[in-house]
């Protein structure tokens, strides 16, 4: 690698840096709160990238129901998600009908308490995605939302098809924060998961008693790209050998890193910061340490992306059990 250090360098690299630590406190009745008294300014709201509007939209009417938001990186993901959700609750729907308007970034579709909607790839698009649906929920005065993102990656050194619950996420220095670049700083938020829910997500999984795969949790390093920062040694441009990717995952593995992806940074911190639920699920398609490239073909991935959409699926199922007893627990108090 030609080290041309003068050209890289800028005499003005030295940024303040801010650790934003803050959390939302959870309101008494479960509602979701944003912390941005910008909003309250706004005459009407419009979530642009949903193609939707307070103007136009009633919300409430809408969404107001919503416990539960699944997202995942593709359309027809998030669109057999959705009727996979119809299935198992029993709701029949005349057609599953794609919610967003213009400009068509993503795909969304409501099946009872459940939004079911695509992030695209990568940190910048989950970014804008979760931004709207967060303001989604709050405008809709949702209470008790659980989020999940449901999705496919790399592992470190487990099997194809193993389902990877995230209990910490880092970035490609394992530093569990999430970075940005707000005002001309760098501002650096804290990412984190609850973990009673990861608990609970694993006792769900150790019953299912899933045959040919395992269901684990551990640590999850979100890089910036698909190639370089993944530790990839086969796209348009390297710099490295062979055994500097095996020294490096070998690294990971001994840091606790079980799987990679390109979200996980910018869902855990947004939600830890808005003080709502929320849980990483992806299935791996390739075993690092065997190889760079995933080939994996049609009709066994269409089965591994289902790994984690039954687990969510199952908890749903749970919760809402619960939820319905509890009712009918107060509803007999109360004769």
């Amino acid at each position: 690698m030609d080290n041309n250090n003068d050209k890289c360098n800028d005499k003005n690299d030295n940024f303040e840096i801010i650790y934003d630590t803050f959390q939302m406190k959870k309101s008494q009745d479960g509602r979701l709160q944003l912390p941005n008294k910008n909003l309250t300014n706004l005459k009407s709201d419009t979530l642009y990238h949903l193609g939707m509007s307070t103007d136009t939209h009633n919300f409430e009417q809408m969404f107001g129901d919503i416990k539960f938001v699944c997202m995942g990186g593709t359309k027809s993901r998030m669109f057999e998600f959705a009727k996979l959700a119809a299935h198992e609750l029993n709701i029949t729907e005349p057609q599953i009908v794609d919610l967003i308007g213009s400009p068509n970034r993503f795909s969304m579709y409501k099946v009872g308490p459940i939004i079911s909607v695509s992030h695209g790839m990568g940190i910048p698009s989950l970014s804008i995605l979760i931004h709207e649906i967060l303001k989604l929920l709050h405008h809709a005065k949702c209470t008790n939302v659980t989020l999940f993102r449901i999705g496919t990656s790399g592992g470190i050194d487990v099997p194809a098809g193993t389902v990877v619950i995230t209990e910490k996420a880092v970035d490609e220095l394992l530093r569990p924060f999430y970075e940005q670049r707000i005002f001309g700083k760098i501002v650096r938020r804290l990412v984190a998961f609850n973990q009673n829910l990861i608990k609970e997500l694993k006792r769900i999984a150790q019953s299912q008693n899933n045959q040919g795969f395992q269901t684990i949790t551990g640590t999850t390093m979100c890089a910036n790209d698909f190639y370089e920062s993944q530790l990839r040694i086969d796209g348009a441009i390297c710099n490295h050998t062979m055994d500097d990717k095996f020294e490096r995952l070998n690294y990971l593995k001994k840091a606790g890193v079980v799987n990679i992806e390109m979200e996980s940074l910018v869902f855990g911190s947004m939600c830890h910061y808005v003080n709502v639920d929320a849980a990483i699920i992806c299935v791996t398609l390739v075993k690092r340490t065997d190889g760079d490239q995933v080939r994996v073909d049609k009709q066994d991935y269409h089965e591994m992306q289902q790994r984690p959409q039954r687990l969510v699926m199952d908890f749903i199922k749970q919760r809402l059990a619960i939820n319905h007893n509890n009712s009918n627990h107060h509803s007999n108090d109360n004769k």
